[in-house]
């Protein structure tokens, strides 16, 4: 008899597995989905157009629209926000990560957040530095509204929750689940401002895949997160404010100084290379540094890491080396940093650390 392949040997052991659960009475796994809004809760005129209103659908009516999915978990749906991501808050991210803490104390053996993809990164980013549990949160959105012709959001949503119901996908951290492909989100970035396969992890790669409910983990993340976070946000209401400053040909460094007028704790620059701007503006970086603002150099290039003492002088100008956290990744972590220390010494060991 001819041999399966393997992904369809994987899926009938995955079915058998799932059979002999029911057949011995074992209890399924307990899912809360936390829906935010984005596109997989969008919805368009007709399924052909490009252009749709974000949090249009709720959480139960997505839900419905997946077939089988309460076969693979025991699932309860909260509404946290309805917002396109564009719109994506602080206020609602501490709310998520709180919401979270809580969740994950009692009887929920893992967490599916909806959201939009333009800031997912961002917010997965953040629940990694700051939500306290080993079991599986993950985030997943749609790149095509809940309208459209082929439509993403539904397959994305039924992996997302197969992944969150796999006790092998605990202490991995915050991960994304998007076109079957499982992210880490200290590693994932988004790369396409249309293409379904949006997100990538250029430098360390993929966690693992789901391929309709059947999951494959390839490795843990490197660096801290979770319960080995130093951050806590049980009592915080606001993070500091940091501005993202882009570099390129002959930057103004009054930009720089017009950060911290405004009230800026602290600055990312998006910088050219390796984290390099032009000389006015790193003096101007300096000159804020040694008031206290830390600065980070961070770069505007899609992949690659950002060292410290490489063409800049961090030592010398008390810079912040971002290392391979991105701009919008540098703004999280010196945000949620800045809630314990301002030491550029401390601070550079943070952005090593996580």
């Amino acid at each position: 008899m001819k041999k399966l392949p393997y992904y369809f040997r994987k899926a009938s052991v995955a079915l058998l597995v799932m059979a002999s659960l029911t057949a011995f009475g074992q209890k399924k796994a307990n899912v809360t989905i936390l829906a935010t809004g984005g596109t997989i809760a969008g919805a368009a005129a007709s399924g052909t157009q490009a252009g749709y209103t974000s949090g249009q659908v709720t959480i139960d009516a997505m839900v419905n629209a997946v077939p089988d999915i309460t076969k693979l978990a025991n699932i309860k749906g909260e509404q946290i926000s309805n917002v396109g991501s564009q719109d994506m808050s602080f206020e609602i991210m501490l709310k998520l990560a709180k919401r979270i803490n809580e969740l994950t104390k009692g009887d929920v053996d893992g967490i599916v957040i909806t959201h939009g993809t333009d800031t997912m990164e961002e917010t997965a980013y953040f629940l990694n530095l700051v939500c306290k549990t080993d079991k599986p949160v993950v985030l997943v959105g749609s790149m095509r509204p809940s309208t459209a012709v082929s439509a993403d959001g539904p397959l994305n949503l039924y992996n997302a929750v197969a992944v969150a119901a796999d006790p092998n996908a605990a202490k991995r951290g915050v991960l994304l689940v998007m076109n079957d492909w499982v992210h880490s989100a200290q590693s994932l970035t988004k790369i396409s401002t249309t293409a379904v396969q949006t997100f990538m992890s250029p430098i360390n790669g993929l966690i693992g895949i789901s391929n309709y409910g059947v999951n494959e983990f390839y490795r843990y993340p490197y660096n801290k997160f979770g319960n080995g976070s130093e951050f806590k946000v049980d009592n915080v209401t606001a993070l500091p404010r940091v501005d993202i400053i882009y570099a390129d040909v002959d930057m103004p460094a009054d930009l720089i100084e017009a950060s911290v007028a405004k009230g800026a704790k602290g600055i990312v620059i998006a910088g050219v290379g390796n984290g390099n701007m032009p000389k006015a503006a790193l003096d101007a970086c300096a000159k804020v540094a040694k008031q206290g603002i830390p600065v980070v150099r961070s770069s505007r290039v899609v992949t690659g890491n950002v060292g410290r003492n490489v063409e800049v002088n961090d030592d010398q100008l008390g810079l912040i080396a971002s290392y391979d956290h991105n701009p919008q990744k540098s703004r999280i972590l010196l945000s949620v940093a800045l809630l314990t220390t301002k030491s550029p010494d401390a601070l550079q060991k943070i952005f090593y650390s996580y």
